[in-house]
Parts: C-alpha cells; sequence; structure tokens
C-alpha cells in the first residue's frame, strides 16, 4: 500500500535521513522506532511532503506522489497525524471534522457518525471549541480529523507525546481498531512498549538511516531494545 523508496532529507547543507526505504501493507501497522533525535519525525514528515529538502519516490496504491504538495497527497489517500495532537483551536469539534471531510465514494467513507461511534465522547463536546479540549479529546479529534480525509494510508507522529498512562493503552486499543479496518499505519513513536504491543513489523532508525527491519515478536527482544533504543 504504501512503498517509500529512498527517501533523503536536507536542511540546507545538512543531511538529516539517508535512503530510507520501507513497505507497509494493507492492513498492516509498521512502527518506526529511534531513540530522540534519530529523525523519526523528519521521516514522517518527509514522506507527507511538508519539507522541501526531501527527495526519494513516495507512492500509495502503486500511484506515485513524489513531487506532489503535501496537501494533494492527503487528498488521495495518504493522512498525517502531526505530534501534539494539533487542532484548529478556534474552531469548533464539528467544524474540525467538516474541514477534513473528503468522500471516497464508497460504503465504507468516513463521515461524522463514524467517527462519533469510534469515539463516542467527542459527540456531546461537538459544539465546543477544540482549545478547549483535553490532551487526550484533542488527539481523539486529530486522528478523527484524519480520517474524515478517508485515507488509505495514515502516518502517525508520536500519539502518545505528554498523554497519561491510562490515555496511551487507549491510543494502543485505538491504533489496533483502526488496523482492523484496512487502513495500513506508519506510526513513529518514542513509547516503544506501546507500539510493539500494536505493530506488525518495526524499523528501527539511528540518525537518520534504518538500522533494522524486525517482525513484532523479535524486535520485542531485550537485546534488540537495549541495544538499539538503549532499554
Amino acid at each position: 500500500m504504501l512503498k517509500v523508496e529512498g527517501l533523503n532529507v536536507r536542511y540546507g547543507k545538512s543531511h538529516v535521513v539517508f535512503d530510507f526505504s520501507v513497505e507497509v501493507e494493507d492492513g498492516e501497522l509498521l512502527a518506526v522506532l529511534g531513540r530522540n533525535g534519530a529523525g523519526k519525525t523528519t521521516t514522517i514528515r518527509g514522506i507527507v511532503g511538508l519539507l522541501p529538502g526531501a527527495s526519494g519516490k513516495v507512492s500509495v496504491g502503486g500511484r506515485d506522489m513524489s513531487g506532489w504538495p503535501a496537501h494533494r497527497r492527503t487528498r488521495d489517500g495518504l493522512a498525517y497525524v502531526p505530534s501534539g495532537a494539533r487542532c484548529f483551536q478556534n474552531l469548533t469539534v464539528d467544524e474540525n471534522l467538516e474541514i477534513a471531510a473528503h468522500a471516497n465514494g464508497n460504503d465504507r467513507s468516513w463521515t461524522k457518525k463514524r467517527v462519533w461511534e469510534l469515539f463516542p465522547k467527542l459527540e456531546p463536546l461537538k459544539n465546543n471549541l477544540a482549545g478547549g479540549l483535553s490532551g487526550g479529546e484533542r488527539q481523539m479529534l486529530a486522528v478523527g480529523r484524519a480520517l474524515m480525509s478517508n485515507p488509505r494510508v495514515m502516518l502517525l507522529d508520536e500519539p502518545t507525546e505528554g498523554l497519561a498512562p491510562v490515555l496511551v493503552q487507549s491510543i494502543g486499543t485505538l491504533l489496533g481498531t483502526l488496523k482492523s479496518t484496512g487502513v495500513s499505519i506508519l506510526l513513529a513513536e518514542q513509547n516503544h512498549q506501546m507500539a510493539l504491543r500494536v505493530a506488525d513489523r518495526a524499523a528501527f532508525i539511528e540518525k537518520g538511516r534504518i538500522v533494522e527491519v524486525l517482525p513484532t515478536a523479535r524486535a520485542r527482544d531485550s537485546e534488540v531494545l537495549h541495544r538499539i533504543l538503549g532499554v
């Protein structure tokens, strides 16, 4: 579904991400794991098309998106949930969802009704300004807004950042639910324990380079985690 080939990202003269190449199959969750500063966020932003210093090939369902601006990639099936649960704070919950709505023409299109079913706590807040929501509620809204674009692939950057442990567990459950709907997921995450509970495979990166891609069972090995993540 998602294929990234030879992604390189530069900030001016600084080369930050080196030849990042992965494939994410239909309904698969691939976790990108690494220490702070390893290049996880830069990699995700490069795939989305937000960094002018990025090069390489990005395709979704065989459709080459290389060189496309981020908004066009979103319209063609690539959704992005940035870190920090960012929402339009001066818009209501309902307006945040409406602004991202993009029908895909089939019976399984994501609608506000489906988002309310996935996040029942959000519906009573639909007329509230997003800026007044709690951190967990904003994260639900950020994911719901991404779903309203009816993506084939979702890229999530540190969705558990700043959340209480009980909400971290909820995010893990949510990711498992999304995967079951057939959405492919590329997850950049600092909380490796949560990520490895829901991921099918893990790509470990150091200093902007992939060092290993492993099935989850192998990635959980304490020797691997200590050697690559230092935990």
